[in-house]
């Protein structure tokens, strides 16, 4: 088993692989050093402007408790209307990430608020997907 760590898309994974085979272990074939070229600069190049990380919603906006991301992906479907009554483990939405569907469950008896998402709205892990009474 092999421990990797895969950015895609700006969002990081951390994932175990498995090897398969007896094979030996593939090597890459060396690469010819390559020697930068000086370029000239004529006047200084302005840095980017720092640009603000998005910012999470807050437990404040919405009522009740809130059912976290366990992941980020994409919301597939909201399975439950605002105003339903489930029982703990009932499917409440479903999720996307890396052409998976996760299905996301109440975590305990209660009434669905609200939801802060809508279909096809990315999400972060964590983020708050909808509010439990």
């Amino acid at each position: 088993m092999k421990q990797l760590r895969i950015t895609v898309a700006g969002q990081t994974f951390d994932v175990t692989v498995e090897t398969v085979g007896g094979s030996a272990p593939l090597m890459a074939a060396p690469v010819p050093a390559v020697v930068p070229t000086p370029v000239a600069v004529s006047a200084p190049v302005a840095a980017p402007a720092p640009v603000a990380a998005p910012a999470a919603p807050s437990a404040a906006s919405g009522s009740g408790t809130p059912i976290p991301s366990p992941l980020a992906g994409k919301v597939v479907s909201l399975d439950v209307k605002p105003g339903t009554v489930v029982k703990e483990g009932d499917q409440v939405l479903t999720l996307e990430a890396m052409k998976m569907n996760t299905v996301i469950y109440a975590p305990k008896a209660g009434t669905v608020n609200s939801f802060c998402v809508a279909p096809g709205d990315t999400v972060a892990e964590g983020q708050p997907l909808a509010y439990m009474g």
